[in-house]
């Protein structure tokens, strides 16, 4: 299994940034690349919600793997959020 190289609240605020800065989704840029470097940090707090939104799987997710390993691994995730972590 491949493991990603930057933190998954950073891999969330760029999808949030990009959702709403390029053309190719709700945006009117047709090339985000760099206003999406500039300005994903601006949606770190609804990344960091959006994980603690995922922190509890639903029935479906915990049927299909391990519950408290998953719970385990958002929570990490969170906790590489906090303030001080350089991302």
């Amino acid at each position: 299994m491949d493991t990603a190289l930057t933190p998954a609240v950073e891999r969330i605020a760029r999808v949030l940034a990009g959702q709403r800065i390029s053309a190719n989704a709700h945006g009117q840029e047709e090339s985000a690349a760099d206003l999406i470097e500039q300005s994903w940090r601006d949606y770190r707090d609804d990344a960091v919600a959006v994980l603690h939104t995922l922190r509890a799987p639903s029935e479906a997710m915990a049927a299909a793997g391990d519950a408290a390993v998953w719970e385990r691994m958002v929570l990490a995730a969170l906790d590489e959020a906090k303030p001080g972590i350089v991302m």
